[in-house]
């Protein structure tokens, strides 16, 4: 695993420093929020489950590119995945989730983690790409430019895995509960609950799309072929 920080320059964008500095940024809640018991309750019981739908979209031996670092073992399971074969990489914009990200990764000598911002190309190209609850923390100008630079990442006949929060259905007991969730800790979510990914931005043109929802809507996992 690469030790390379050498785009660790890229200034924090400022949705992150102002919203979700104490989720993301804060070294004392870090530790805390990454243990898979917070994770599950925060998803309501349905992290593994999520976490299990997203990884066996991908195959032993594929070179893989995580958007951005998950809290809990997400990476761990997608390193598992992918075996000694296969390469994951784990890009994030910011410095202190890359080195957590590291420390969780360290029995997985094919995965490394580097600071770069996603709003910007990626330069290179990979087998698959997976965007785990990553969309729905951004603003939409952020998240067109991440979702364009992803897709243009994938290699013909790859694909792009993106599982995150979706509209629940009008009758789920949690939807009142969500919308506070959403008002006051997401800002941004209500903002991709209006879109669909499969024609957010022009690229999307360019796959196959399918898309399943989860826990009466309020999660989906919508998975994008490109076409060779």
């Amino acid at each position: 695993m690469s030790d390379s920080s050498s785009s660790s320059a890229h200034r924090l964008p400022d949705y992150l420093r102002n919203t979700y500095s104490w989720a993301y940024l804060n070294h004392r809640t870090v530790p805390w929020l990454d243990q898979p018991a917070v994770v599950s309750a925060i998803l309501w019981g349905n992290a593994s489950r999520l976490m299990d739908a997203a990884v066996r979209e991908f195959a032993p031996g594929q070179r893989v590119l995580q958007a951005a670092a998950v809290y809990g073992d997400f990476s761990a399971r997608l390193a598992r995945r992918l075996g000694d074969g296969g390469q994951l990489t784990v890009v994030d914009v910011a410095p202190i989730q890359i080195a957590n990200t590291r420390r969780k990764l360290e029995p997985w000598p094919q995965a490394r983690a580097q600071v770069a911002d996603l709003t910007e190309p990626m330069g290179v190209s990979f087998d698959a790409v997976c965007c785990f609850f990553l969309l729905h923390e951004v603003p939409t100008y952020a998240r067109h430019r991440i979702v364009t630079n992803l897709l243009e990442a994938v290699e013909p006949g790859g694909r792009i895995v993106f599982v995150d929060y979706h509209k629940p259905r009008w009758w789920h007991p949690m939807g009142p509960a969500m919308a506070l969730v959403f008002r006051y800790l997401e800002p941004f979510a209500n903002s991709l609950l209006a879109e669909e990914i499969s024609t957010m931005v022009p690229q999307t043109a360019d796959f196959e799309w399918r898309k399943e929802t989860f826990f009466g809507g309020l999660y989906q996992k919508v998975v994008g072929i490109r076409r060779s």
